[in-house]
C-alpha cells in the first residue's frame, strides 16, 4: 500500500488569519499601521512585559538586542553551541566574539554549572536559547548573570507560551528576541518580534528598526539603523495566531502525547523528549535522539531511509561550532563540545504541526521501527 507522504511541517492557517489579512488589503495601509500595533500589544500581553517591537525576522529581533545593550567590538557573549546559527551570527554582527559553553543533556540549554569557568574580563553578556521550545534555565542563568554584570538575553525563537517557575518565556533577562517562521508555534509567514520591560532599549530598538528615524513621522535619521520593520499583512496573521495560541499550543501537546505514546516500544534504542520539573514547554518541534550505540553515520542512514519512505525529518540541529564558517574562521573541531556533538550527531526531528494526526503517528513509530534495525551500531556506547 502506497502511503502518501507526511511532511516535516505545515503551518495551521484558519479562517480568522484570513479575515484579518483581508481587512489589511480593504483598508490600503500596508505597512506601519494599526495592526502591528495590536500585534505589539498582543505579544507585551503574552510575554507579560512592558514592551514589544515587531520585526522583519527573529535574527533582525536578536540583532537589535545585541546591538542595542551595547555589545561590541572587543567583547565577548557567552553562549551555546546547539541552536539555529543566527544565535552566534547575531553576535558577530557586532563584531563581538560567540564563546561556546557545553549544554545541559536534559534540557539541550547551555549548561550554568559551566558558564563561569567560561568567563573572562571581556565577557560582556550570557545570551541563552530555550531549545525546541524547553526554557533554559533562567533562575539559575539570572543568578550568574546578575553576579557578573552580564548583559542577559533571551533567544525565544521557539518558545513563545513557555514558562518556567511561573514567569513566562519572554520576561527574562533584559530582552527576548522571537521568530515566527511558518514552521514555528505561531507564524507570520517571516517576522519576528523583541520583548522587553526596558525603556531605553525599547527606543533604541524601535528607531533602529526603521533606519534610525527620531520618530516614525519625521525624516530625521539620528543613528545608523536598518529596515527591520514587520509588515501589516504579516501582523495580521500573528494576531489571528496569537488569539488563537491555547488552542496551537494545545494541538500541538496532543501530537507531542501521541508520540509518547507511540514510540514508547523503541526506548531501548530512542531517547524522546522529557518534561523537567518547574517548567512549561511550548512545543515546537519533536526531536528525539538516537540511542548512544548510535553514531552520527546510524543517524544519517536513518533520516535517509526515513525520508525514501515518505516521512519528513531533518538533522536539528548542527552544532554551530563546526559548521564550515565556524571551523574556519575560529578553528574549532570535533571533541571541543562532546555533549552537544553528542547530542547533534544522533538527533532526528520527525514531522510534527496541529494536524498530524494518530493513524500519521503510528505511521511514522512503524517507519522508525523497522528502520532501526538497519543501522549498524558503535563499538563503544556513549551515555548522555
Amino acid at each position: 500500500m502506497q502511503h502518501p507522504p507526511i511532511p516535516l511541517s505545515k503551518p495551521d492557517i484558519s479562517e480568522l488569519e484570513r479575515s484579518y489579512v483581508q481587512e489589511v488589503m480593504a483598508s490600503s495601509r500596508l505597512a506601519m499601521g494599526p495592526m502591528i500595533a495590536k500585534f505589539e500589544q498582543r505579544m507585551a500581553t503574552l510575554c507579560n512585559t512592558k514592551h514589544a517591537i515587531a520585526v522583519s525576522s527573529g535574527t533582525a529581533a536578536l540583532h537589535l538586542i545585541v546591538r542595542g545593550t551595547g555589545i561590541g567590538a572587543g567583547d565577548e557573549v557567552i553562549t551555546t553551541p546547539f541552536s539555529f546559527v543566527a544565535s552566534s551570527n547575531c553576535v558577530l554582527y557586532e563584531g563581538a566574539t560567540p564563546c561556546f559553553v557545553d549544554i545541559d543533556p536534559q534540557s539541550l540549554a547551555i549548561d550554568p554549572d559551566r558558564i563561569e569557568s567560561a568567563i573572562t574580563p571581556a565577557t560582556k553578556g550570557l545570551l541563552a536559547v530555550d531549545v525546541f521550545g524547553q526554557p533554559a534555565n533562567w533562575p539559575r542563568l539570572k543568578e550568574i548573570a546578575d553576579k557578573h554584570g552580564l548583559i542577559l538575553i533571551d533567544d525565544a525563537c521557539e518558545a513563545p507560551g513557555a514558562e518556567i517557575e511561573g514567569i513566562q518565556i519572554g520576561a527574562w533577562g533584559r530582552a527576548a528576541a522571537f521568530g515566527f517562521y511558518p514552521n514555528k508555534q505561531i507564524t507570520t509567514g517571516e517576522g519576528g518580534c523583541i520583548t522587553t520591560n526596558d525603556d531605553v532599549l525599547t527606543d533604541l530598538c524601535r528607531s533602529m528598526s526603521n533606519q534610525g528615524r527620531f520618530v516614525t513621522h519625521k525624516m530625521d535619521h539620528v543613528r545608523l539603523g536598518y529596515n527591520y520593520r514587520m509588515n501589516e499583512l504579516s501582523a495580521a496573521v500573528g494576531c489571528a495566531q496569537l488569539e488563537r495560541l491555547p488552542e496551537l499550543l494545545a494541538n500541538r501537546q496532543r501530537v507531542a502525547d501521541l508520540y509518547a505514546d507511540a514510540l514508547t516500544p523503541l526506548r531501548s534504542d530512542i531517547h524522546v523528549p522529557q518534561p523537567l520539573p518547574g517548567s512549561t514547554r511550548s512545543w515546537f518541534v519533536y526531536v528525539i535522539q538516537l540511542a548512544g550505540h548510535f553514531g552520527q553515520a546510524a543517524r544519517d542512514t536513518a533520516l535517509k531511509l526515513l525520508q525514501e519512505q515518505g516521512i519528513g525529518c531533518a538533522p536539528y540541529f548542527p552544532s554551530i561550532h563546526l559548521q564550515s564558517f565556524y571551523r574556519d574562521t575560529f578553528g574549532y573541531k570535533e571533541g571541543d563540545f562532546p555533549i552537544c556533538e553528542s547530542i547533534s550527531n544522533r538527533s532526528i526531528a520527525l514531522p510534527f504541526f496541529t494536524t498530524l494526526s494518530a493513524d500519521e503517528v503510528s505511521r511514522v513509530a512503524e517507519v522508525l521501527a523497522s528502520v532501526l534495525p538497519q543501522l549498524t551500531r558503535k563499538e563503544r556506547t556513549i551515555h548522555t
